[in-house]
């Protein structure tokens, strides 16, 4: 399947963004991506008050990404807000192509670093796989890329391909963990990972919150860099061979290999 990283930069107009959402979709349809992933926070960037920009999954914005994405005739999945019954805000991924229609609220709130995510974002609580092109497709948010435990539960709900759409923070090895973080959900799971972030804004912005260092990377399952992009906006586009994803789960089965006190564990967590 040939998928597309739009490394974008987000402003702080939803409309704005929205066009950008148009333009990159549009460029990746034209190279033979039938998966176009944007960055967390495409809607809006972070470091604004998300409550006055924040819409209902049937609002405008997200019935913009479902008309792009039907015109286009591909699989669009951008972040965005929406209202919250408490408040607050999801911070969710609008999922919208042939057959798909979904989304999904991040469960790992950012409250680290110094930033405290969730007292402007309430949590999700549901593991979310979407299915493009008969390939299912795990969706998570920047901060859940810390824990494995989501990772391993979207491969096993029949994800092959995981994707990780990110507003990444800035600082010192922050880029490296990002890089690292991502081949390891890789090999957790013996999936391709195609984590999108946005690009870096600049020294001013990036002081406001987690605005993006770029290095959108896609890793294979054997947790190898199959392509990086570097700090500035760009378009990713590459093939992944979702059939290489069973090869290495009969050679490295860390899937099957998980202990009975895990599978115990986790059972008593969701009773």
């Amino acid at each position: 399947m040939r998928i597309a990283l739009a490394q974008i930069q987000a402003g702080t107009e939803p409309a704005a963004n929205l066009k950008l959402v148009e333009e990159y979709t549009r460029r990746a349809a034209d190279a033979g991506a039938r998966l176009v992933l944007f960055p967390e926070a495409t809607m809006c960037r972070f470091g604004v008050p998300l409550a006055a920009v924040a819409e209902p999954l049937d609002g405008p914005w997200a019935d913009g990404v479902r008309r792009i994405a039907d015109d286009a005739g591909v699989t669009v999945v951008a972040g965005m807000f929406v209202p919250s019954d408490d408040g607050r805000v999801t911070n969710t991924l609008v999922a919208a192509g042939p057959g798909v229609d979904a989304h999904y609220d991040k469960i790992y709130l950012y409250d680290a670093f110094g930033f405290a995510e969730s007292r402007t974002v309430a949590p999700g609580h549901e593991p979310v796989v979407i299915t493009v092109d008969g390939v299912g497709v795990g969706l998570s948010l920047c901060y859940d890329i810390r824990f494995p435990e989501l990772y391993v539960e979207l491969a096993r709900r029949g994800a092959d391909l995981l994707t990780v759409h990110a507003s990444w923070g800035t600082g010192p090895g922050k880029l490296e963990q990002w890089t690292l973080l991502a081949r390891a959900r890789a090999l957790d799971t013996g999936s391709f990972v195609a984590a999108v972030g946005q690009a870096y804004p600049g020294d001013e912005i990036a002081k406001v919150g987690p605005t993006g260092v770029g290095g959108s990377i896609v890793a294979s399952p054997f947790g190898e860099v199959v392509t990086q992009a570097g700090a500035d906006p760009d378009l990713i586009v590459t093939d992944v061979d979702t059939d290489e994803v069973q090869r290495v789960r009969d050679t490295i089965a860390v899937l099957r290999n998980r202990p009975a006190l895990v599978d115990a564990d986790r059972a008593e967590s969701r009773g």
